[in-house]
């Protein structure tokens, strides 16, 4: 018998968003539990890409 580690359960089920910064979907991670609510960025890439445009726009 093998012990398989992960998650165990229905992944469909699990909550989905859309990053602000390249429209892919995301799916809900047990690190974002906390602050689900906030996240708005796939990746560390994103919010950089992101914030970059930002200030682009501003100058």
């Amino acid at each position: 018998m093998t012990t398989r580690l992960g998650f165990k359960g229905n992944k469909q089920a699990l909550p989905r968003k859309v990053c602000a910064a390249c429209g892919r979907e995301m799916v809900w991670r047990k690190a974002w539990a906390k602050n689900w609510d906030d996240v708005k960025f796939c990746s560390d890439a994103c919010r950089q890409r992101r914030a970059a445009t930002k200030e682009a726009h501003r100058a």
